[in-house]
């Protein structure tokens, strides 16, 4: 079956700044990411914090090294995180270079290096890209344009090829915004290509963001696992990892029927 992603329209990029945070819209007032002026490598909107609890799954030897890949550049929160914070080696792709002007010039995200690579890109092609497949220990996937109404990619075609990208023992995370049944028909579109018993998400945000986790290659850690591991990231990474396992619970698809 084809795809059905829609050609995104490349929104002019617009700044704002309150308070000593800095915003990035596309054009209209939604918050399309956002960064601390004086801690830019720390992560500041709530809902990009909780697309990190892929770490969770993963135990402390792993987190030595990875590959993390994100679709969807925002203002570079996650790439600054795992590129200098983790010092993971570091993959984002982004379709619109007003997007990567903009976190180059105003939040501080520094030009390619060994361990960072920032393409323009359509994610989709991306993830259908067999030369990409097994390449990310961690994919984070944020996809939505200047009307934040929908991901931009959201088909089962496309999740698909988010596993692939994955390796194994790989964990994908992806913002879904809604309560109602949009998100419902994306959840249940990445519980088939995963599998139910391999996918599990945060309650909401107060502003309506869910992340759903998915992953290959293993099995969910038991609780006091993912409890140890938790209190081991508050520690060495400053994350509110404990409040993470707190609002971890298995996937609610309310079985839509996907379109």
């Amino acid at each position: 079956m084809p795809s059905r992603s829609r050609k995104p329209t490349l929104a002019p990029v617009t700044l704002s700044e309150s308070e000593g945070v800095r915003y990035l819209h596309l054009g209209t007032p939604w918050v399309q990411g956002a960064m601390r002026i004086r801690k830019p490598h720390a992560i500041e909107l709530e809902y990009v914090q909780r697309m990190m609890a892929w770490l969770l799954l993963h135990d402390e030897a792993s987190l030595e090294e990875g590959h993390a890949v994100q679709l969807g550049l925002g203002a570079g929160s996650i790439t600054r995180f795992c590129h200098k914070v983790l010092r993971w080696r570091t993959t984002a792709v982004e379709i619109n270079p007003g997007v990567i002007g903009a976190c180059r010039t105003w939040f501080h995200l520094p030009e390619d290096d060994e361990r960072l690579s920032i393409v323009q890109a359509d994610a989709g092609a991306f993830v259908r890209d067999e030369a990409n497949a097994g390449c990310a220990n961690a994919l984070c996937v944020d996809l939505y344009d200047h009307e934040a109404a929908s991901p931009v990619l959201d088909d089962e075609l496309f999740y698909r090829g988010c596993r692939d990208l994955l390796a194994d023992g790989g964990v994908m995370s992806v913002n879904l915004f809604g309560r109602d049944v949009s998100f419902s028909v994306s959840a249940h579109r990445i519980a088939k290509v995963f599998g139910d018993d391999h996918v599990a998400m945060l309650k909401p945000t107060r502003e309506g963001n869910t992340i759903v986790l998915a992953w290959r290659g293993f099995e969910l850690p038991a609780r006091e696992v993912l409890a140890e591991r938790a209190q081991s990231l508050e520690t060495r990474l400053r994350l509110p990892a404990r409040k993470w396992l707190r609002l971890l619970q298995p996937l609610q698809t309310r079985r839509a029927t996907a379109a």
